[in-house]
């Protein structure tokens, strides 16, 4: 019986210690827990969101799927396409929100006035700059180069196997917004549009061009990264001016400046979602964006990068979360 009664006693202090050790993990996982949502707030539920094939896009999505996640306890799904196809997403209900849309006043016409599918969610804060840059080492050597008036004079330096008898303009993935096929034929230079593929291709071979010190004329853009360890020099095209790039047969001009702004579904915008307040009141800042998009480049994964920025500024993600219901941590109690 005394047997018994030690064995009953063992399994209750057995049962006590699992239960407050069970009670202890269930505040952990609480605290780090998927949701801060007051109650009486409404859930967040699904959140699709495009991602661009570029790593500073990238690095918006991972920040704000972060917080998403994290902190208004949706459930996202990262849908990686390219920038066309992901607006017609937005008027079949596969993609909620783009958060680095650059210019298309095509694609705004067709499905934000003529559709009524979309509608822009503001500025993300951030300027887009698209034009025609060499390395800094070539500025070395021919300072003229960067008149455009002078390109003719130099394309045989840029000549390539693909290129031919022209000289080679390397522009990026096909889908990137460009005109610069429109722009050799107008402005009459003897160079050819050569696809160089992904960003990250387009970036090895500026590196190795300003390393070994050779030729390279490239369709580039910012904000980017690399510029902090190439400073990129760029090409002065004639100016743009408001309609220069009415008709794209006709462009002789530069890309403007692109206020990257976010396009959301008019579904997703009345969905009561506070994703949605999450992605229109997302704002940061060039230097934001690129702290992110290196840490990605040099081995972080999208999770880990986010969480850093999140942790690091709190204050900033107070304010796109003002309105959701959501209790952001103060900084220190992550």
């Amino acid at each position: 019986m005394k047997r018994i009664l030690k064995l009953v006693a063992a399994l209750g202090l057995a049962t006590l210690f699992l239960i407050v050790l069970v009670g202890c993990n269930a505040t952990k996982v609480a605290d780090l827990g998927h949701g801060r949502l007051r109650p009486g707030s409404r859930p967040c539920g699904a959140f699709n969101l495009a991602v661009f094939s570029w790593v500073g896009a990238e690095a918006n999505a991972a920040v704000i799927s972060y917080v998403a996640e994290e902190i208004l306890g949706c459930s996202v799904k990262q849908k990686h396409l390219a920038e066309q196809v992901s607006w017609q997403g937005l008027s079949t209900g596969q993609v909620d929100a783009i958060v680095e849309n650059w210019g298309h006043d095509d694609l705004k016409k067709q499905y934000i006035d003529t559709m009524g599918a979309a509608q822009s969610a503001g500025s993300t804060g951030i300027k887009g700059r698209i034009g025609w840059y060499v390395p800094p080492a070539m500025v070395e050597r021919y300072p003229d180069i960067t008149d455009w008036h002078s390109l003719n004079k130099y394309a045989d330096l840029f000549k390539t196997s693909e290129s031919g008898d022209k000289g080679q303009l390397l522009d990026g993935d096909p889908s990137y917004v460009t005109n610069d096929a429109a722009l050799i034929a107008n402005l009459g230079l003897n160079y050819k549009v050569v696809q160089g593929g992904s960003e990250s291709a387009l970036i090895s071979s500026i590196r190795r061009a300003q390393q070994q010190r050779t030729p390279l004329l490239a369709y580039f853009f910012s904000p980017q990264w690399l510029f902090n360890e190439i400073p990129m020099v760029k090409v002065n095209l004639p100016p743009y001016t408001p309609g220069c790039d009415a008709d794209p047969a006709k462009i002789a001009c530069d890309y403007p400046v692109y206020d990257l702004d976010k396009i959301v579904s008019n579904t997703f915008a009345k969905s009561g979602s506070p994703a949605y307040t999450l992605v229109k009141q997302f704002h940061w800042t060039e230097q934001d964006q690129n702290s992110v998009a290196r840490m990605i480049v040099d081995g972080m994964s999208d999770y880990q990068a986010a969480k850093k920025f999140v942790d690091a500024h709190p204050q900033q993600v107070a304010a796109w979360l003002a309105g959701t219901g959501a209790e952001h941590p103060k900084e220190g109690q992550q």
